[in-house]
């Protein structure tokens, strides 16, 4: 990189041989029309989708585990179960009750439409029925309290137990996540208020992933503001696939709010004169010194507000030496967004 800089001072500094004498090397590049942003930064902590700890709903103990530590499980999966067979034994009596039961209202009621049978008797077959359903609908729900199923997709954790474990009521079992997609809740002040509205961009970034941008939509606002910090919480919403990003993590959020279609220039065309900005134009094969009115800034790019046009060719790297009405050499020109050290090596090339 060294090298190439010296080269193109030394290319940028000596004038062209097939011009006149006083033309000025430079490499120039296109300004161009592009989406831009006002980005705000803050601070936010990431959470599960659905997080849950699993826990028993009676006392008994473990007979089956049916899940590893970090096993991705679907709804209604059967993690734990406990001695039930006293349940299952109750469960079949009630519904072997509820069978003959059925059957005798059923009897009752066609019996009933031939006029062979009062119909109070088979109000009472029905009110018998429906009992025996409710004994069955009971005698399910106690066995399904010795069933410990997911009540969401997910992850499972740290598994706490162990086979033949006396769980109680409260107990920790483990925990179950749904990762995908994270939330991340972060605050801003309430002076972005207007602009923070469900629907709006963000980018995220955390240490714990050096180098991986998360991208994701603000999904919802909080209704109330802090009245110490006079700050409003939102909440995002991010994909996440391959559950990279786990819950607890700190993380950058960038909000690109005010979202626009703008001229944009590479920042190392600008020329700071006090308070004033200004570009060279290179027209007709000469430079005309322009005064230009800038937006925002992101890395390596500036927004023009006014004073130069989508097309246009600005000069780059030259601008030391450079005057108005001279006339310049184009020794390259450099696409949006290329490095010099790319630009140099098709220079040197060409030379």
């Amino acid at each position: 990189m060294r090298l190439f800089r010296l080269l193109l001072a030394a290319l940028i500094a000596l004038p062209a041989v097939a011009h006149a004498e006083t033309a000025q090397n430079v490499i120039v590049v296109r300004a161009v029309t592009d989406r831009f942003v006002d980005r705000v930064e803050a601070l936010g902590t990431s959470f599960s989708n659905e997080s849950v700890v699993i826990t028993a709903n009676v006392a008994d103990r473990v007979t089956e585990i049916l899940f590893e530590d970090g096993q991705t499980v679907e709804e209604g999966q059967l993690l734990v179960a406990m001695r039930r067979e006293e349940q299952r034994a109750a469960l079949a009596a009630a519904e072997a009750v509820l069978a003959e039961r059925r059957t005798a209202y059923e009897r009752s009621r066609e019996l009933e439409r031939r006029q062979f049978t009062a119909t109070a008797q088979l109000e009472e077959r029905l009110a018998a029925m429906r009992e025996a359903e409710a004994n069955r609908d009971a005698a399910a729900a106690r066995l399904a309290d010795r069933e410990i199923r997911a009540p969401f997709g997910g992850i499972v954790g740290l598994r706490q137990i162990s086979l033949g474990t006396l769980v109680t009521p409260g107990d920790r079992i483990t925990t179950l996540d749904d990762l995908d997609p994270i939330k991340l809740d972060f605050t801003v002040p309430a002076a972005y208020l207007s602009t923070i509205v469900p629907g709006l961009e963000i980018v995220a970034t955390t240490t714990a992933l050096p180098g991986h941008e998360f991208r994701g939509q603000v999904h919802s606002v909080s209704t109330q503001v802090d009245r110490v910090t006079r700050s409003i919480t939102a909440r995002a919403l991010i994909d996440n696939p391959d559950h990279a990003l786990r819950p607890g993590l700190l993380m950058t959020v960038q909000l690109m709010k005010n979202p626009r279609q703008a001229v944009v220039i590479p920042e190392e065309a600008l020329v700071p004169s006090g308070a004033n900005n200004f570009v060279f134009v290179v027209r007709d094969g000469k430079a005309e010194r322009r005064e230009v009115r800038i937006g925002a800034r992101r890395p390596g790019d500036v927004e023009i507000l006014s004073g130069l046009d989508e097309g246009e060719a600005v000069v780059t790297h030259g601008t030391m030496r450079l005057r108005d009405g001279q006339a310049v050499n184009i020794l390259e020109e450099q696409k949006h967004g290329q490095a010099i050290g790319a630009v140099m090596e098709d220079t040197i090339v060409v030379q």
